[in-house]
């Protein structure tokens, strides 16, 4: 998968933060993009400013804590590109309260995104992925490896996703299909109702993460980096 021309992405969550950057970085790149927001607007307006041929992009509504809607937009892409080479699962959302305080929706609503919305992306796309020896990354966060109070839902869904993937990843090997995880620290995105701004310079940018997911796609096929830490070179202020 050295070179990226051509090939074909599928980015959930795709119409901000994170996986807009990721979008703009492997359109860059030549690759045909495909991404999702539970939003049609949203991702229509994200596709039209990324300023690529209408060729190249699709823009798909689906909640990824639906299968059905996680199969049709596999189907979509299929449909359109003939193919699918990449799978970037990530959509998330953020809840944070104590556990006395926190919701039955709002830790069903986080695990159903954060975790099980990975699974039905990563089963939908399994046959595509098994033609075509593809790749599958997962955005999750150092929130899974590391607690923090106020964080058992969303700890819940990241230490998951984290086990996850990894677990897939030697399901997968077999195949031809890579998995890797890239788990960011503090990232200036919209996550939590955050609006970034100047005082975000020192966050990782969501560009970046794009970057380097380019990167572990030119590696060398002979070499996995199945799992990737990444945080702010220098604390914020």
């Amino acid at each position: 998968m050295n070179n990226l021309k051509g090939k074909v992405a599928y980015i959930t969550g795709g119409s901000k933060g994170i996986g807009l950057g990721i979008a703009k970085v492997l359109s860059e790149e030549g690759m045909q993009v495909a991404i999702s927001s539970r939003h049609l607007k949203a991702v229509e307006d994200a596709v039209a400013s990324l300023g690529a041929s209408p060729d190249s992009m699709l823009a798909i509504q689906s909640d990824v804590s639906s299968m059905a809607d996680e199969q049709s937009a596999v189907k979509q892409i299929i449909d359109r590109f003939g193919q699918l080479d990449v799978l970037i699962a990530n959509a998330g959302v953020g809840h944070f309260a104590p556990i006395d305080e926190l919701s039955v929706e709002k830790w069903n609503e986080t695990i159903n995104t954060n975790l099980t919305g990975v699974f039905h992306s990563v089963k939908a796309s399994m046959d595509a992925l098994k033609k075509s020896e593809g790749y599958i990354i997962s955005i999750a966060s150092l929130a899974g490896t590391n607690f923090f109070e106020n964080g058992s839902a969303y700890n819940a869904s990241k230490f998951g996703l984290v086990g996850f993937t990894q677990a897939i990843m030697l399901d997968l090997r077999k195949y031809g299909i890579k998995v890797s995880t890239i788990m960011p620290g503090s990232v200036a995105t919209y996550f939590n109702n955050h609006i970034p701004n100047d005082a975000d310079a020192w966050k990782i940018q969501p560009q970046d993460i794009g970057q380097m997911v380019a990167d572990i796609l030119h590696m060398n096929p002979r070499t996995l980096p199945s799992k990737i830490e990444v945080r702010p070179s220098k604390p914020g202020k």
